[in-house]
């Protein structure tokens, strides 16, 4: 395993190696594509964990309930596979499938500033919450958002009216006093 030379800016992070699995260096990940398994689809990964970097490429993977285990060539001991705990699984955003025109990553929505119909800036997207019903948008107050409240916004058709990502914004469907 090797550093990489690819930006930070450049990655995305589609899931996180959170244990071991069994007795032959396989891990245990969590990933954050929908459906779950899609992160098996990228064979090179880029591990971030506090500022450390590696390269690692995907031998083979499974679905077992809502994780996923995986083969990392060269990676064949149970105790070596404990020091990747951890570790974030990244990709290239380049090698992420194109989107539909109303369709978004979670990575592009986070950080757009967030006004509702009446013209208040509520705050700015800082991540979103998978929940069983639909996805949560997070807002959070910044300098110059109409107050300190966080927001919990659903994720919704009915919520969220437009997104623009070239003015980084959203408009919502949302009193300022929810």
């Amino acid at each position: 395993m090797q550093n990489s030379p690819t930006p930070a800016e450049d990655l995305v992070v589609l899931g996180k190696i959170v244990s071991v699995y069994g007795i032959r260096g396989e891990v245990k990940i969590y990933s954050y594509t929908d459906p779950l398994d899609n992160l098996l689809d990228y064979r090179h990964w880029t591990l971030k964990r506090d500022g450390e970097i590696r390269q690692a490429e995907l031998v083979s993977g499974r679905l077992h309930n809502k994780v996923l285990t995986a083969k990392i060539k060269g990676l064949d001991d149970r105790e070596e596979a404990r020091g990747y705990a951890g570790f974030l699984i990244c990709v290239p955003r380049s090698q992420l499938p194109a989107l539909q025109d109303d369709e978004y990553y979670w990575y592009q929505l986070q950080g757009l500033r967030v006004i509702n119909q009446g013209g208040q800036w509520l705050g700015m997207v800082d991540h979103l919450l998978e929940t069983g019903a639909n996805d949560v948008l997070v807002v959070k107050p910044c300098a110059g958002s109409l107050d300190d409240r966080e927001r919990l916004l659903p994720y919704t058709k009915q919520c969220v009216q437009r997104v623009d990502l070239a003015a980084g914004e959203m408009q919502v469907d949302w009193d300022a006093d929810f």
